[in-house]
């Protein structure tokens, strides 16, 4: 009797499941609205993006598909990742890829538990499943955070770099603008001056700012919100406050970019000293060792008699 009840109810449970596969619900207005507006903004994004970096990482295969669908979910449980979105800007990767990437690291290390579970039925440890589960689970923690430390790493470095290339850009406006030009002419001019991925990303934001008819300053604003970049923000601040006045700008940047090259100096002080502290360390650690080498036969005869 319960054999039938139970058999009967999986077969109206596999009935109910065709048919709502084969027929599938309509979606309420709200929900088809819901869905253009994400589609909508998540097109504006990837086209932003796309006027940023050019060089932009294209995600395809499996990771899409996962990718995509992890991005529908942040979007429809309003997660912003704000922090994590300026990096991927920043380091020329894509958020569906980032996102696969965590997802699909720790799914590859559980999909080893039965591999670990055989490796130690073999060696005889015992018939237990907790400890490969555990092991397993640990290591899919790792993986999970691992692209995390890599992005951030990454990023800062990036960052450093760009912040670098921004003191060198300042410098080349004030030049220009001390020749004569104005402060739009002399942006433009600054930035085609070098081919490195950071003034490709200046020169860009002010040629898209230039079509869609955005001031200079708006445009490297724009920029520092979406790489997460301090400097842009407040040069724009600071030309936007003094753009009408050539001797203003010119006294203004050159001042932010000796501020800049001081503090960049300042860091690299602190990271020799830090290198210098490492070094000797490892000399005082190479001492030792020495010691422990010309005292070692002493030791071992004296204990020996």
């Amino acid at each position: 009797m319960n054999g039938a009840m139970l058999a009967g109810a999986l077969v109206g449970l596999g009935l109910y499941l065709l048919v709502r596969a084969v027929f599938p619900p309509r979606p309420g207005l709200a929900a088809r609205l819901a869905a253009y507006d994400a589609a909508r903004r998540r097109d504006q994004e990837d086209a932003r993006a796309r006027r940023v970096s050019p060089t932009l990482e294209r995600v395809g295969g499996l990771r899409a598909k996962v990718g995509r669908e992890l991005v529908r979910l942040c979007e429809a449980r309003g997660w912003q990742l704000r922090s994590i979105r300026a990096d991927l800007a920043i380091t020329d990767k894509s958020l569906e890829g980032f996102l696969a990437t965590k997802f699909l690291l720790p799914a590859a290390a559980l999909l080893f538990i039965p591999v670990v579970v055989a490796y130690f039925a073999l060696l005889g440890v015992g018939a237990s499943i907790q400890v490969p589960v555990w092991i397993c689970a640990i290591f899919a923690g790792l993986f999970f955070f691992f692209p995390d430390m890599q992005l951030r790493q990454e990023a800062a470095a990036r960052r450093q770099d760009f912040r670098h290339v921004v003191g060198a850009f300042l410098d080349l406006v004030s030049m220009n603008l001390a020749g004569g030009r104005g402060v739009p002419e002399a942006l433009m001019t600054a930035s085609a001056v070098g081919d490195g991925w950071a003034m490709l990303r200046i020169r860009d934001a002010l040629a898209n700012a230039r079509i869609t008819g955005r001031t200079p300053w708006q445009a490297l604003g724009g920029l520092g919100d979406d790489l997460d970049i301090a400097e842009l923000r407040d040069l724009a601040g600071a030309l936007a406050l003094v753009a009408d006045d050539g001797a203003q700008v010119r006294k203004s940047l050159a001042a932010r970019a000796a501020s800049m090259r001081s503090r960049e100096l300042s860091e690299l002080e602190g990271k020799a000293g830090e290198r210098s502290q490492s070094m000797l360390v490892a000399q005082l650690f190479l001492c030792a060792g020495f010691l422990v080498f010309l005292v070692y036969p002493a030791v071992m005869r004296v204990m020996a008699s």
